[in-house]
């Protein structure tokens, strides 16, 4: 007799929202199995972090008060659903780095991180009925080698406009690993979210097979 391994939801296991419009995070958690659907949080990430900013905040704080404030933006529309919220952010020595605003300034970035070594934390928060109810913050570091403008503009025109839709202005699971020496964190807080320890509690409510 076979057996089959079911890896699908629990049919009495919540629905799963993402709130944002983030194709490599709703990438990765379809591929791990999740049943998930994307409805962007309506956040002005800019007025917050220049607010936390302002009293002296680090990207530690941001990022997580960010990812928590995507989740209740939309868990407030979906009380009954688990509102997964998410945000990366970088910091390179005391100086923070937001998405490249365009290929100019994608270009700028890569040489100011360029031979360097930088932090990068992806903070993630679910939320249920307007309550946090997990959270996680991970950490990876990533080395930079050396290379010129004319290196840096031929990426940023090659990748388009992938260049200003991650905070790196690189996608380090494709092009971008052309851009390091060394990575040292997990792979999935590099792409943008804590994965594996956001599957163990999704598992843990019955969203994907235990």
């Amino acid at each position: 007799m076979t057996t089959t391994l079911k890896l699908g939801p629990d049919t009495r296991a919540p629905r799963v929202i993402l709130a944002s419009a983030s194709r490599i995070r709703r990438t990765m958690l379809a591929n791990a199995g999740v049943d998930v659907v994307c409805e962007p949080a309506q956040v002005d990430e800019g007025i917050v972090k220049d607010a936390m900013r302002a009293r002296g905040e680090g990207v530690d704080a941001i990022a997580s008060a960010l990812a928590e404030l995507k989740a209740a933006a939309v868990s407030a529309r979906h009380p009954d659903a688990l509102v997964i919220g998410a945000d990366s952010m970088i910091a390179c020595g005391d100086v923070h780095f937001d998405k490249p605003a365009d290929a100019g300034r994608a270009v700028d970035q890569l040489l100011d991180l360029a031979g360097r070594t930088h932090r990068l934390l992806s903070a993630a928060v679910v939320m249920r009925a307007g309550a946090s109810v997990w959270e996680k913050l991970d950490a990876a570091h990533l080395t930079m080698r050396h290379f010129d403008r004319d290196f840096a503009q031929r990426y940023v025109a090659t990748i388009g406009d992938a260049a200003t839709a991650s905070v790196g202005a690189y996608q380090l699971e494709g092009l971008g690993a052309q851009l390091f020496t060394r990575v040292e964190g997990d792979f999935f807080t590099v792409l943008g979210l804590p994965l594996l320890p956001l599957l163990d509690f999704l598992r843990a409510q019955g969203v994907i097979a235990r």
